[in-house]
């Protein structure tokens, strides 16, 4: 399914420079059209759920290979991975929206809202703090269960935040900066002619979660 992504993308690892980047772009033209053609199908798919992302493109959604090497030690002129945001607004939003992330041996699926801004993540709090009963319902879901191991901790606050009540029991589910999920992908399942419709169901399961955020979000 995406093999001829992966092998671009091993080949890269190994070859993480211009001038052989510049020599082998047909090969980097490919394995890009394809991912873009398999984001492009798996959109089409995906909006008979969600119709928030029924008039995005995979153009939209899919990040630039080349890294941004100004500030890190990693001086590497090229990610070695390809990677589309799947939301309304594209790769440009927070969320909430859809991860695909392809990389030889790191591949995985993501989602929910990645660094909201401060208000953004505030009225998130909010209304998890007023229907934690809900929130928690989601997530405990068998179909979510069997996907998810729950929010990812990345950047998660130690103390509570402002504004509300340290003593709510459900205190920890408000640490949160970002508000993702993570599910990994295998060397086997990238192979496999199931990929798309393994993804799809990955997704449904995560539509729910999604949904709350969104009301969230959109609230006064």
């Amino acid at each position: 399914m995406l093999s001829k992504v992966i092998s671009f993308l091993e080949i890269l690892q190994k070859n993480n420079n211009r001038e052989w980047f510049h020599a082998n772009k047909n090969q980097y033209d490919e394995a890009k059209t394809i991912f873009e053609t398999f984001v492009n199908a798996f959109i089409h798919e995906l909006a008979k759920s969600d119709e928030t992302i029924r008039y995005v493109e995979a153009k939209d959604c899919i990040f630039r290979i080349f890294r941004d090497v100004r500030f890190g030690k990693d001086k590497s002129p090229y990610k070695t991975n390809m990677g589309a945001w799947i939301t309304q607004a594209g790769r440009k939003s927070s969320g909430p929206g859809y991860y695909i992330h392809i990389q030889p041996g790191e591949s995985f699926l993501s989602g929910g809202v990645y660094m909201p801004e401060t208000n953004q993540l505030k009225k998130i709090r909010q209304e998890i703090f007023y229907n934690s009963a809900e929130f928690k319902a989601i997530m405990a879901n068998k179909g979510f269960r069997k996907y998810f191991n729950g929010i990812s901790d990345m950047d998660k606050q130690k103390l509570p935040p402002r504004d509300f009540p340290k003593d709510f029991p459900d205190i920890d589910l408000l640490k949160h900066k970002h508000y993702t999920l993570y599910h990994p992908l295998t060397s086997e399942l990238l192979s496999s002619t199931d990929l798309p419709v393994y993804i799809m169901k990955v997704f449904e399961k995560m539509l729910p979660f999604n949904e709350f955020l969104r009301r969230a979000m959109q609230g006064g």
